[in-house]
C-alpha cells in the first residue's frame, strides 16, 4: 500500500528540503516551495503544496480523532 504524508518544510536547500515528518525530499514538483510550507510528501517527493485551509481542516480532522499532529 502507498501512503502519502503531510509535512511541514523546515530547511530548504534549493531543490531539496528537510520536513517536519522524516528526513529530506525533493520539491522540484511543487510550485516555488518556501519554508514553512506544508506538504504532502510520497515516496521521497513532496507532490503537492497545502494552502492554509487545506492545513486547517486537516489539523480539526486530526484534533476531532484524537491522532497526533504531523504538522507543527
Amino acid at each position: 500500500m502507498c501512503l502519502a504524508v503531510p509535512a511541514r518544510i523546515v530547511e530548504l536547500h534549493n531543490s531539496t528540503a528537510t520536513i517536519s515528518v522524516d528526513g529530506e525530499v525533493d520539491v522540484s514538483l511543487v510550485d516555488e516551495p518556501r519554508l514553512g510550507d506544508h506538504v504532502l510528501v510520497h515516496a521521497g517527493f513532496a507532490i503537492h503544496k497545502w494552502d492554509q485551509s487545506e492545513v486547517d481542516e486537516l489539523r480539526a480532522i486530526r484534533s476531532a480523532t484524537g491522532l497526533r499532529e504531523a504538522l507543527s
